[in-house]
Formats: structure tokens, sequence, C-alpha cells
């Protein structure tokens, strides 16, 4: 299939046909001008849906809303005044049939007293830095996946496939997507039971792109797209226990390398196993971010788009002060604290590949067009039964800009259990954008060594 007509399958896609893609590397001059035209520079249709409820995209939120204090400060609701537009629950379900994935067709009805989509109108906010556009741009004529299929090879500092062929792009552009150079910040896990009662573990945690270092460029990149560390502080059970990762872009030419400091062995070991469906704190590795890691466990399909009710802009549920039990209820978060809108998304389909292992069998991604993020995944075991639905709860922080996760949340369908991550409520401060990064030699085992050691 050209590019050509992968284009009119967009927009085919858009009316709600859903048609598979075959892959292809790359994309003509012609074909990446669309990104300044009828595309936005991440590669979304500009034009809007009516009679979706879907606006049209004119360049996101152009400032921030009166009353924001700067970078550093928790972000103000640009849209604290409006009302919802309607209230879905599971005896009207049906009504908005159309409107919603399958994932959140099951919460309404595992949860049918409780569970709500309180829907608002659609807000097409996302922006990202004019160099992000530009490195775009670029990536849309030179990037491609590696020999083995599993990296990137010319990409570097922006999406790497705005007009995506296949799924293998299209999780890629989910995986490397713009989320700020570095962050920094102090956030909380909630682990709910089937009753609602939870346990915290409280943690800080710093990132830091290689692949969106403005020192960088696709020739200089080498094979790091981030590092990580967290340490979990008080009251977290395990307290000074500290994480470190390198994430190589071709996982499969160089696995993750990770490391964790104990403080009660006062040593820091390998952790060799830091991957697919480790289990951490209450989700699987790969989970993480709602997606990340290798991708060579799964053949990737990229079913097409559609339009559907998916949670964004939920200021509401990081407001400064809250406690964490009004927010956190059993079985799910508190619906009355949540917003949804109408937006489109990429369907991208992983199968389990012939004799790979992996808990789930099959996953379904739903990838934001304007931002590429994975506003929800549905996860199913080996007998076709869905089993885990995640639901990234987001916000624009436009002081950077960016589309971020404000709580991501992990549900258990069988166990009627799940994990909550990302409650900032009682800090001193949200995810901090603005600090100038350490140096890479931050990152280090050594560094690590002697930070547990303080």
């Amino acid at each position: 299939m050209t590019r050509t007509l992968l284009r009119t399958c967009t927009v085919l896609c858009s009316l709600g046909l859903l048609l598979p893609l075959a892959a292809q590397a790359r994309v003509s001059a012609e074909q990446a001008a669309q990104l300044q035209g009828t595309l936005t520079p991440f590669g979304a249709e500009r034009q809007g849906d009516a009679a979706k409820g879907i606006p049209q995209w004119t360049g996101g939120m152009a400032q921030a809303p009166a009353g924001y204090g700067g970078p550093g400060s928790f972000h103000v609701d640009p849209y604290a005044e409006e009302t919802p537009l309607r209230v879905i629950d599971a005896s009207t379900m049906q009504a908005d049939a159309d409107n919603l994935s399958d994932g959140v067709k099951a919460l309404l009805k595992a949860y049918p007293q409780t569970f709500k989509l309180p829907v608002y109108p659609s807000h097409r906010s996302f922006s990202a830095p004019e160099e992000i556009y530009r490195n775009t741009a670029v990536n849309a004529q030179q990037a491609e996946l590696s020999d083995s299929g599993y990296g990137l090879v010319g990409a570097y500092g922006g999406i790497p496939f705005p007009i995506p062929a296949d799924g293998r792009e299209a999780i890629w552009n989910h995986i490397a997507r713009w989320q700020a150079r570095y962050t920094d910040e102090v956030a909380v896990t909630a682990q709910v039971t089937t009753s609602g009662s939870y346990s915290l573990l409280r943690e800080r945690i710093q990132l830091l792109s290689s692949y969106y270092d403005p020192k960088r460029d696709a020739g200089s990149l080498g094979n790091r797209l981030y590092y990580f560390a967290s340490e979990l502080l008080p009251p977290s059970r395990d307290v000074g226990r500290a994480l470190l990762v390198h994430e190589p872009i071709d996982q499969v030419a160089e696995p993750r390398s990770a490391w964790i400091y104990n403080p009660g062995q006062r040593r820091v070991r390998r952790a060799p196993t830091l991957a697919y469906d480790m289990p951490i704190d209450g989700i699987y590795a790969d989970d993480t971010d709602m997606y990340n890691g290798a991708t060579d466990r799964y053949d990737w399909k990229l079913v097409g788009k559609r339009s559907l009710l998916v949670p964004y802009h939920n200021y509401a549920m990081e407001k400064p002060g809250m406690d964490a039990a009004e927010l956190v209820k059993p079985g799910h978060l508190n619906s009355d604290l949540t917003r949804w809108e109408m937006h489109r998304v990429w369907v991208v389909e992983a199968t389990l590949r012939p004799g790979q292992r992996h808990v789930h069998a099959k996953r379904r991604f739903y990838l934001d067009e304007d931002s590429w993020y994975a506003l929800m995944v549905e996860n199913y075991d080996a007998r076709g039964e869905l089993w885990h639905v995640n639901l990234a709860f987001t916000k624009n922080a436009y002081e950077v800009p960016v589309i971020a996760p404000v709580n991501i949340v992990y549900h258990d369908l069988i166990a009627r259990s799940y994990t909550v991550i990302g409650l900032r409520n009682n800090e001193k401060a949200p995810r901090q954008y603005h600090l100038s990064p350490p140096p890479a030699s931050y990152f280090t085992p050594a560094s690590l060594r002697r930070k547990g050691t303080q």
C-alpha cells in the first residue's frame, strides 16, 4: 500500500471505517508537506468532526490560563467553569455504544452503580515546542525501523513516524513521544483492594530523555532513549530502595540495563528481569507509561482510527490538598472527579507472536491522534478474555507544553482491584518540568550507591 493510499485510509478511518494498513518506510517530501497542511505537525487531522463534537485543531492552547502561578506550580484548570454535557452510566451506555471502547464498556458493566463518564466539551489543546515540530518533519522523511524491526534509525527529537504505515510505527510514536526533556516529581501509588482499602507507596521519580537532548541529533544519539531513577520515600515500606534504568532504543540489540539499591543490604545489584510481564508494585513492567520497552514479543497491527470518549483534561483529579480517600474509591477512582471528551484515536492491536510468552496474549491500544499518548489500553489473557483495562487521565502541562498523565489507573476486572499511579495532591509541588537536568553521570550505578549511603 503506498503512502497516498495510506492517506486515503486515514480519511476513511476518521469516518469510522477501520482498515488494516501495510508497512512502508519513510514518506516523500510531498507527503511530508501535509504536516503543514491538512495534518498537524504531529500527523493528526486538522479538521474537526462536528457530528462527533470534535473541534478543529488550531494550534493548541496558546497561553496559560489566568491565575496560574508559573512553572513549578500546580496547574489551573482552564475549563473549570464547564459542566458535563451528559453523564453515561451502565443504564444509558447503549446510546453511546459507538463512542465507547470495549474496556470502558466492561468497567461500566462491572461497576453499574458507581462507574460513570461525565462527558464534557472537547478541546484539542495539544501543542509542542517549534523545535519538536521541526524534528518531526525531518523524521517523517528519514526515520525507519531498524533491520531487526525493533528499533529506530534516523529518528531524533520528535515523533518518529507522524504518518504511520503500520502498528510498529504507531506504537513507536507512543514510546518516543514528546514528554519533555527532563521531569522530576514526588508522587504516590495506591494499590486498591476489592473492598476499597489501599496501601500507599511514595517515591521520587526522575526521567532524563536522551532522545530529546538538544545537544544531540540522529547521528549522535546512539542507542539510548532515556535515563530513569526512582527512590522510595517515607511513609513507604522499604524507604530508601532505589531503582536506576538505562533505556535503550533497540532492546533486542541491547537489553535494558537496570540496577536496584537495597538499603538493608547497602548494595547495588543488577535487575536483569525488569521487563515484559515482570510484576512491579501492582502492575507489570511494560505497563508502565501505558506501554514501554521492547516490542519483539508481539505482532503489531494498525487497525485504523476511531472517534471515542477518552479521559482528557483531568485537572480536577490533581486538586492540591485533596485527601486520597476523596479520589480513591472501591473499584475505581471517584467518577465525579473525572472528565471524558470525544477525541480521535489510532487503534493498535498487539498479538503475542508464536513461541513468545507474556501474561497478556493480546493488547489493544488507543493512541491520541494529537499527542500519540496511549490514553487507554485493553489487555486480554490466553483464553481471549478481557483482563486488565488501563486508563491514563491526562492534562495539558501548558508551560512545557505537553499532554501528560495526572493519574494512570490499572484495573483488574477479575480481581476487582486496581492500582493508581501519580497521586500528588498532598505534595508541595506537582511534576516539575522547569528544573535544570542533572548530567548523565548522575544516572549511574556508582551515583545510585552514593545516594543510598548518604
